[in-house]
């Protein structure tokens, strides 16, 4: 089979925190593997020596990564690929992909990647606009370019069954008919970050035990909420917090859309016992990070779909504590996941303290990744575009 794989990346400055091009990087060697034929066309090469590459622009705003697609260019990319099937990782430009496999003459499986959704739902069943995509009242544009993009593909592809409740539903508001096409396939956990906690030997050090945050700083994934609950486990004197910048220095156009990294990563820096720390887009420095850790702390993002930061410490064996929002509660276990602050510290004081609880969960984390190689993965993402 040959696959023409459309990757959109917003980090191009730093690849460690674009995790569609983790995700691409490591699945593409793992389709190689499996005989498949794959082409990226991408504005930075993923995968192998392998994998066939075709560079592509960087758009300047996550606004023009939905609404600028060249059909041109893929109509000349598809004409000479000649593939069999056609990802497009962003999900708003299945359209245009639609009419260049149309004027190229190209009978290919469209198939569509929903890697991000500009969505949630309420409790009560509520459609929410994602807040990041919501610049100028640009929320409803984007989400009905969503649901043209789901009405464009031969196949649909999420990550979660939240994910695939979510998108469902959402369809079915805009009178969109998913009928068999929609497929459950999870990203792959980055096997460099694997490691058996039966293995490992934890020290106690000065201050407690290290409780790690490794997520995008951005307002709309609850931080504001975590530098709540970190004042919080900061107060309790048995956790010390280590927080990830993962972006370092932003382009100028993408902190003129949105400029709360560079704010709560201030606002964090300042706290007592908190530690904010950058890998430098260094997958070992990462690696090593984590691995100094005890557990990990999930998003507060109402939206989650997916968290490859959660599937990097659960597979390093670091227990992972959550708020019950979507992915989170269908994945993280029940016995870690909280609903109040005092819920969370204590659960956190439990993790550095109670060596048993600690081991128990750590194994739990681990094996909770299993499913998630990049083999068995492409495997799957090969069965769904079949």
């Amino acid at each position: 089979m040959r696959v023409l794989y459309l990757l959109n990346i917003s980090n191009p400055d730093r690849l460690s925190a674009d995790s569609g091009w983790i995700f691409a990087d490591l699945l593409v060697p793992a389709l190689a593997d499996a005989g498949a034929e794959v082409t990226v066309a991408a504005p930075a090469p993923a995968g192998d020596a392998r994998c066939g590459f075709h560079q592509t622009k960087v758009p300047g705003t996550k606004y023009r990564a939905r609404f600028s697609a060249d059909i041109d260019e893929l109509v000349a990319l598809i004409q000479a690929e000649r593939p069999n099937a056609v990802v497009a990782n962003q999900i708003e430009e299945a359209p245009a992909v639609r009419t260049a496999l149309l004027e190229a003459g190209s009978k290919a499986l469209l198939v569509g990647y929903c890697h991000y959704l500009p969505f949630s739902f309420a409790d009560g069943g509520q459609l929410l606009l994602d807040p990041s995509l919501n610049d100028a009242g640009l929320g409803r544009p984007v989400l009905l370019a969503f649901t043209a993009g789901l009405a464009a593909c031969d196949r649909v592809m999420v990550h979660s069954s939240t994910a695939a409740s979510w998108v469902s539903a959402a369809a079915a508001r805009m009178t969109v008919n998913l009928g068999d096409r929609l497929r459950v396939v999870p990203a792959p956990r980055d096997e460099r970050l694997v490691r058996d906690p039966a293995t490992v030997r934890h020290v106690s050090g000065t201050g407690g035990a290290i409780g790690v945050y490794n997520h995008r700083l951005y307002a709309h994934y609850g931080t504001e909420q975590f530098v709540d609950l970190a004042r919080g486990l900061s107060d309790s004197g048995a956790v010390r917090l280590r927080v990830m910048d993962l972006f370092g220095q932003r382009r100028a156009e993408r902190k003129g859309l949105d400029d709360s990294p560079e704010k709560m990563r201030e606002k964090l820096a300042v706290l007592p016992h908190v530690q904010v720390v950058s890998d430098r887009g260094d997958r070992v420095r990462y690696k090593n990070l984590l691995a100094g850790a005890r557990f990990g702390i999930a998003p507060f993002r109402p939206g989650c779909p997916w968290s490859m930061s959660v599937i990097d410490c659960q597979g390093m064996g670091l227990p992972v504590i959550s708020p019950r929002l979507g992915w989170l509660t269908e994945h993280i276990d029940p016995e870690l996941c909280f609903t109040t602050p005092a819920e969370a510290v204590a659960l956190a004081k439990r993790l550095a303290t109670e060596n048993e609880f600690h081991a128990v969960h750590a194994k739990r984390a681990h094996a909770s990744t299993a499913d998630f190689t990049p083999a068995l993965v492409a495997a799957r993402y090969l069965e769904a575009i079949s």
